[in-house]
């Protein structure tokens, strides 16, 4: 028995034109086969015919183009690693270099004062102020004088004098005795030491500082008789007193 055909398959399209030739018809059949149909149900069947004729061309126009009802879909966005990676053989857009500052690169301006460097070795010598040093100490003068004789003593006074206008501080006085057995007491105006016949004479602290242009009295008294006890030599810093008896 010989093998049937396949029908071919109907479309969507095939089968709105079966059923509007089927509608015509069907409308034909009973407009011919009845005489009192009315005006309205020919505007019905009418109105009908042309929906079903307008749903069959859309269906129709969308089934042959059927990309425009396809959505519209977007690109997406490259990933981080596409825009810093180039692709191969592109050449990658070199950075500018900064604008170099104006500040920087400005010439110095005219008149400025450029330093001078200070030489390596030279000797700086200080700028006088207008202020003169003081003076040195003048040489000190001394007089000797007996003042109070007794029976078995007596009393010696030394005046120390300062010629200039610098104070002495220190200074040094020896009287020397003509014997190691005579004694030195009642010392006023110094502090005494003693080295066999030689004594030696002080400033008894601040007290005992020579101001310029002025004097101090150093006052003693020796146990013995002015005749044979009177000093033999007396010396201020070295320099001999005046008004030793003779």
């Amino acid at each position: 028995m010989p093998a049937t055909p396949p029908q071919p398959r109907r479309t969507v399209a095939i089968i709105l034109l079966d059923r509007i030739v089927a509608l015509v018809t069907a409308a034909r059949r009973v407009l011919t086969g009845r005489d009192d149909v009315s005006r309205a149900t020919w505007v019905a069947m009418i109105a009908a015919f042309g929906v079903l004729i307008a749903t069959a061309v859309s269906v129709i126009g969308v089934l042959r183009t059927p990309e425009k009802l396809t959505p519209v879909t977007l690109d997406p966005p490259p990933s981080a690693e596409q825009v810093r990676t180039p692709p191969a053989g592109t050449s990658r857009a070199q950075p500018r270099p900064a604008a170099t500052s104006l500040a920087a690169s400005a010439p110095p301006a005219a008149g400025s004062a450029t330093p001078t460097p200070p030489i390596v070795g030279a000797s700086v010598r200080p700028t006088p102020t207008g202020s003169t040093a003081a003076p040195p100490p003048a040489a000190l003068h001394a007089d000797f004088a007996i003042a109070d004789n007794a029976l078995l003593s007596y009393g010696a006074a030394v005046t120390i004098s300062n010629p200039g206008p610098v104070s002495v501080p220190q200074w040094s006085l020896t009287v020397t005795l003509p014997r190691e057995s005579l004694r030195v007491s009642a010392v006023e105006g110094a502090r005494v030491s003693r080295d066999g016949a030689v004594w030696t004479f002080v400033p008894d602290g601040s007290a005992g500082q020579v101001p310029g242009s002025a004097s101090v009295r150093v006052t003693f008294r020796v146990n013995g008789s002015p005749a044979g006890s009177a000093p033999e030599a007396c010396t201020i810093d070295g320099a001999a007193c005046t008004g030793l008896p003779n």
